[in-house]
């Protein structure tokens, strides 16, 4: 809750800051390749899914060459698991993936730093502040098919719902008229808290070992995405008149 209320501020008080001038709107979205940091467990692959999100920046009629922002966005994080089986039916090779995921909203507070780029677009890099809420996941549906691997799959009740990490990222804005413009960007999103915190877990059957039990290691999961966006911008200009 504390987080949730300081981060409401740092929001509240940006935004006041940004409509005051002229601001961009910006409707974008792409894709999200996650990454995930699994402590004493198996190797991990990167998961393949699409995010969305809007923003609104400050725009400086004079001088274009910084911006504050702020974006709110669903990705889907997380990682996967990808293996081969042969078919002894049909023969040959067919590959499976399971997937783990976490779908979390983003909250985005920053600073951008532009640059020229030709007559009408700009090059730009940005750095953030970011808070994660997780609405939904399906790790608690896993391992429903089979009891014996409860203990070694993550559990809901281990996951944190509230993290907090870091954004940069850099790209280029380009006109296609006087308020109408594109974005391309190329993000990365680590997390600073992590997804999910497990204890040691004792006397948990082993599979491998029909009557014997064995204790599961403390896991800890942590986020890192890497996104690929193309976004519309509109621009709503403010122009004061004496």
């Amino acid at each position: 809750m504390i987080r949730f209320i300081f981060a409401l501020a740092l929001s509240l008080a940006s935004f006041r800051q940004i409509v005051a001038q002229s601001t961009a709107f910006v409707v974008q979205g792409g894709l999200t390749v996650g990454i995930q940091k699994w402590d004493n467990s198996f190797q991990r692959e990167p998961l393949f899914k699409l995010h969305g999100s809007l923003c609104i920046e400050s725009v400086d009629n004079e001088n274009d060459r910084s911006a504050l922002f702020m974006q709110i966005g669903y990705h889907t994080k997380g990682s996967a698991t990808r293996f081969q089986v042969f078919n002894q039916q049909g023969g040959g090779i067919r590959t499976y993936s399971e997937e783990f995921r976490f779908n979390n909203i983003s909250l985005i507070l920053g600073a951008k730093q532009k640059f020229p780029l030709g007559a009408s677009s700009r090059y730009f890099y940005y750095g953030g502040i970011r808070g994660d809420y997780t609405l939904s996941t399906n790790i608690d549906n896993l391992a429903a098919d089979n009891p014996f691997l409860i203990g070694y799959y993550p559990q809901i009740g281990s996951m944190n719902r509230w993290m907090l990490g870091l954004s940069v990222g850099g790209g280029i804005e380009f006109n296609f008229a006087e308020l109408i413009g594109g974005q391309l960007t190329v993000s990365v999103h680590p997390d600073v808290t992590n997804q999910y915190n497990q204890p040691p877990i004792p006397n948990v059957i082993n599979p491998l070992s029909p009557g014997q039990t064995t204790t599961i290691p403390a896991r800890k999961i942590r986020n890192t995405t890497l996104e690929l966006t193309v976004g519309l911008r509109l621009l709503r200009k403010v122009e004061y008149v004496e």
